[in-house]
């Protein structure tokens, strides 16, 4: 190997060697068919116990996750999320259920449904919603949907574009690509280097007309500015015969305080993998609900929980409905959690969520914008973005101090989004995390920022402490190597 990457599970392999000990099978040989046999042998490592127990071990100190350190990504990827939620939800009464049970003996199951269904829909000022789909993106998409269904339904057929914001996620416009519709974007208020992220309401006047179906915004936006004028914009689209869809990626610091629905908003996914008690790293598990209005209820994906009486129904498709887009009722395990954490939250104590999110960013904003260029000045809500260092005779860039948090055993903010500054730097402490450790991420920064003006090399070789170095990072996602037989390859 021209490079070390540690003790391998299959470095440690022996022949011979095992790690585990089983009866005789009382299941006699038979003959399977040839298709189905390996032309050769299976090559795991051959390991005692103990090896593998140290080798896992290890793995796991060398993953960086919100139980070693901080994540200041926040409250749109990693916050803490209470243990006792998944504990719920790994309940054998709920993970035994199954989906072709009659309904009637279903209806714990069906309750909590219903129930995160109605809670959801007091938090964003909705009528009701649809737990279906399985992401934040795959909201988008079904929310899309809608929008389509809705106005075909008046016979309007020629309003195919979507208005999305220059500082939009990017998930918004390729939804709607998806989805079928041209993205029309609009621009955000500058001033010189001073962009907030805002929507321009005299750029979108210009693109509003009878073509548009709708708009898709996130409020507060990805530089964490609430859209003050959003009532005005509001009116601006409806008056245009269009809708307005909320992307809930960035509903933690407005929980309790603002509702979507009350400003105008006619449809809105939540992520309940983000907000309300699942993680969301590693790609999964998630859950997007979409919720509407009343005019746009019978739009709504396939099965409904409805409530009749005393008991809890599933209803099919009807005939305006989008139809089905998950298997049943989406995925029940994340709604759990998200139905334990709301219980648990409580009404009244919801809006410090808000409350503390808010106060934590600002917070280390104020305490390193004279080591970072701060393009927005103003109190900002759950997040803030950074355009790289404030002095910075080397030119590092951005990627350069992330690299170097690594070091520090704290992972980095998003980089290089939103794309309206060259070296952004978004930082979201979400509201769980203690003043004690947000100066210690402080002290770091700063101390990173020294680094850059006195030993700029130790951040351009950053990390230094990481099991590897600097990867390709393109090359790793798109052709990544993870056999041990490629590793002796290099």
């Amino acid at each position: 190997m021209a490079k070390y990457y540690g003790d391998l599970i299959f470095e440690k392999s022996v022949e011979g060697r095992k790690g585990y000990s089983l009866p005789v099978s009382p299941v006699k040989d038979y003959d399977m068919d040839e298709n189905l046999l390996r032309e050769e042998e299976a090559d795991l490592p051959e390991v005692s116990e103990f090896d593998v127990v140290r080798h896992y071990t290890n793995v796991s100190f060398k993953n960086h996750g919100i139980e070693k350190g901080f994540y200041p990504l926040g409250s749109c990827t990693m916050k803490y999320n209470p243990k006792i939620n998944l504990e719920v939800s790994k309940d054998p009464r709920f993970t035994s259920l199954h989906p072709y049970q009659p309904v009637e003996t279903v209806q714990g199951i069906l309750q909590i449904y219903y129930e995160t269904q109605k809670m959801l829909a007091e938090i964003s000022g909705l009528d009701t919603y649809s737990l279906n789909p399985y992401a934040g993106a795959h909201g988008e998409h079904v929310g899309l949907m809608i929008i389509r269904a809705y106005h075909e339904a008046k016979g309007d057929f020629k309003r195919t574009k979507i208005i999305v914001p220059d500082s939009a996620h990017g998930t918004n416009p390729a939804s709607a690509a998806v989805a079928g519709f041209d993205v029309v974007e609009v621009k955000s208020n500058c001033e010189g280097d001073h962009c907030d992220g805002t929507v321009d309401i005299d750029h979108l006047k210009e693109v509003l007309d009878d073509e548009v179906a709708g708009i898709m915004l996130t409020n507060p936006n990805t530089v964490g500015m609430f859209e003050k004028d959003i009532l005005e914009m509001a009116k601006l689209v409806h008056d245009a015969g269009g809708l307005l869809y909320y992307d809930g990626a960035n509903l933690n610091p407005i929980l309790g305080v603002a509702r979507p629905g009350d400003m105008g908003f006619d449809i809105t996914h939540i992520n309940l993998h983000k907000t309300f008690s699942t993680p969301h790293g590693g790609g999964g598990p998630g859950s997007g609900p979409v919720g509407v209005t009343k005019e746009l209820k019978p739009f709504l994906p396939a099965p409904v929980v409805r409530k009749a009486g005393d008991l809890y129904l599933v209803d099919g498709i009807g005939k305006d409905s989008i139809g089905q887009v998950s298997h049943f009722l989406g995925n029940i395990n994340v709604v759990i959690k998200a139905y334990s954490y709301l219980r648990t939250i409580g009404k009244d104590n919801l809006r410090d969520i808000a409350k503390l999110s808010t106060l934590n960013a600002n917070y280390v904003k104020e305490s390193l914008k004279s080591h970072y260029k701060l393009p927005v000045q103003e109190i900002c809500k759950h997040e803030f973005v950074f355009d790289g260092l404030k002095d910075n005779p080397h030119g590092l860039r951005a990627l350069d101090v992330a690299k170097r948090l690594l070091d520090f055993d704290m992972h980095p903010p998003t980089v290089y989004f939103p794309l309206l500054y060259r070296e952004a730097m978004m930082i979201e402490p979400p509201e769980n995390e203690s003043k004690q450790t947000l100066d210690a991420f402080i002290d770091i920064m700063k101390k990173i920022a020294e680094e850059a003006k006195e030993d700029p090399e130790t951040l351009k070789k950053a990390p230094l402490t990481t099991p590897v170095r600097r990867l390709d990072e393109a090359q790793a996602a798109r052709n990544p190597r993870v056999k041990f037989k490629d590793l002796l390859e290099d």
